[in-house]
């Protein structure tokens, strides 16, 4: 079977006045997965389910998205440095246009203290970009890591357990 081109939906992902961290990744993934259906018709490709996810790193109630610049990068690490914070990752599934379910993976990762050499260092590499709070748990940044509770996947940026759930929700058999 042929794979459909991946591409990214065009979803403004600056979160609204007030939204928690849940409703901010549950909404963002529920706009990707709609966007990407729609897509998906436009092209006249299979009727088949779209998949979309979203992760934000909470801090306290500050809500980490994807940093702007290095800068940025560094000001998020300085935060989490010697930190517990949560990871959220929504994932969502469109099986029909007015169909989107969404799943929320909830994870806390503790990160141990970090030396300003290794944020700075870590910050001017390419990894932070494009990942929520500046880091990439399956890259360097592991070693930041002292402990994690919840969904490593999930962490990563796909969760795995509730894809799955999901993905059987809209008729794909994932074991025969």
């Amino acid at each position: 079977m042929r794979e459909a081109p991946r591409r990214r939906p065009d979803v403004d992902e600056a979160r609204l006045a007030g939204e928690l961290g849940s409703d901010y990744v549950c909404r963002i993934a529920r706009a990707k997965a709609g966007i990407g259906y729609i897509r998906v018709l436009e092209r006249g490709l299979p009727n088949l389910p779209v998949l979309a996810a979203d992760t934000a790193v909470v801090l306290n109630q500050n809500v980490m998205g994807k940093p702007r610049n290095t800068a940025h990068a560094e000001e998020m690490l300085r935060m989490l440095s010697g930190q517990p914070h949560r990871v959220l990752t929504a994932v969502a599934v469109a099986a029909r246009k007015d169909d989107i379910r969404v799943r929320t993976s909830v994870s806390t990762v503790e990160f141990r203290k970090l030396s300003e050499r290794e944020i700075c260092s870590y910050a001017s590499g390419s990894e932070a970009y494009d990942k929520a709070g500046a880091y990439a748990i399956q890259g360097k940044a592991a070693v930041f890591i002292s402990g994690i509770s919840g969904s490593y996947s999930g962490i990563m940026g796909l969760p795995l357990y509730e894809t799955a759930q999901l993905l059987e929700e809209s008729g794909i058999t994932l074991f025969s």
